[in-house]
């Protein structure tokens, strides 16, 4: 297990400044020239599982309760859990140590198997709305909550963590073999807003920010 190499399905053109390795993982904490925003930030090595249970409300991975309904997120120490049915929710990794495994039948790790990327920064929804129909602004809606269709038509699992005038930001899930298609639809779409990479600093530090 220590020889394995697991690498990202992401790749940015731009010089890492600062990195380290993590469970095997490769993750770039800084780039080159990160002063402004909006910012596209790799998470996929943090890890992510899928949930499904038919009496989901009675599992409590790591002692976190599941929302009760689907499209509500709960965000407690590092974990965001977001429900997306009846029977099935999605959990992911966000920040601090890499929790314990979840064990049982109801859970599967989707961390090599799926891309996992947050945008933030101003203009990021004008990005988002040149890929999708999604309405991540959506008054009724209390940050965080998850939305569920296609971006730049591929099936996705996104997040709205935060939608005020000054800040706003995303976290999207997509199948591995969508990485590279997406992320030059990503950066196509927001090269007139100056979307750049950032390393895993920038997002843990919003992050902070935002919820601290």
């Amino acid at each position: 297990m220590e020889n394995i190499i697991r690498r990202s399905p992401v790749s940015f053109d731009a010089q890492a400044a600062k990195t380290e390795m993590r469970d095997n993982w490769t993750v770039v904490l800084e780039y080159d020239a990160e002063e402004t925003g909006p910012y596209v930030v790799d998470l996929s090595h943090r890890s992510r599982w899928d949930l499904q249970d038919g009496e989901i409300a009675k599992v409590q991975p790591w002692g976190i309760h599941i929302p009760d309904a689907p499209g509500q997120c709960l965000l407690d120490n590092g974990i965001l859990i977001n429900r997306m049915n009846r029977t099935q929710a999605s959990i992911w990794h966000l920040t601090g140590e890499r929790p314990d495994d979840l064990e049982g039948p109801a859970f599967t790790e989707t961390t090599d198997v799926t891309v996992f990327l947050a945008l933030f920064g101003q203009e990021v929804f004008a990005i988002a709305e040149k890929l999708t129909a999604l309405d991540f602004l959506d008054p009724l809606k209390e940050t965080p909550f998850l939305l569920q269709g296609p971006f730049s038509h591929v099936p996705c699992q996104i997040v709205t963590l935060e939608k005020t005038p000054e800040r706003c930001g995303i976290l999207m899930t997509c199948s591995r073999g969508y990485a590279a298609s997406m992320i030059a639809a990503i950066l196509e779409a927001g090269k007139e807003f100056g979307l750049r990479p950032a390393g895993e600093n920038a997002f843990t530090g919003w992050l902070g920010e935002l919820w601290g």
